[in-house]
């Protein structure tokens, strides 16, 4: 087999077996994402962990700090609270159906 023969054969089998690992992407915009949840009272960013508890009480499980600054989270039966050392740094819902 000649030279340009092989790179033809190359290019067809490598195009084939690339069209077999190809996956669709669902993206969804946030405003859109889990609507039975959109008007739940939730954590804001700059709360103290003491503040958080009085509000809206103990959370179902806490975890234990990681890294530098110490990041961790507390998991709420509907979202996720994240902490920078004592101060809340974002609220992420959780979607029910993954429960």
């Amino acid at each position: 087999m000649n030279y340009p023969v092989k790179h033809a054969l190359l290019f067809i089998v490598l195009l084939f077996f690339s069209q077999l690992s190809v996956a669709d992407t669902v993206r969804i915009p946030v405003g859109q994402q889990a609507p039975e949840l959109r008007g739940l009272e939730v954590p804001k960013r700059g709360m103290r962990k003491e503040q958080v508890e009085s509000k809206f009480g103990a959370p179902e499980s806490r975890s234990q700090p990681v890294g530098e600054p110490p990041i961790s989270y507390w998991e709420y039966p509907q979202y996720r609270v994240y902490f920078e050392n004592d101060m809340v740094l974002d609220t992420v819902l959780i979607d029910p159906s993954l429960k």
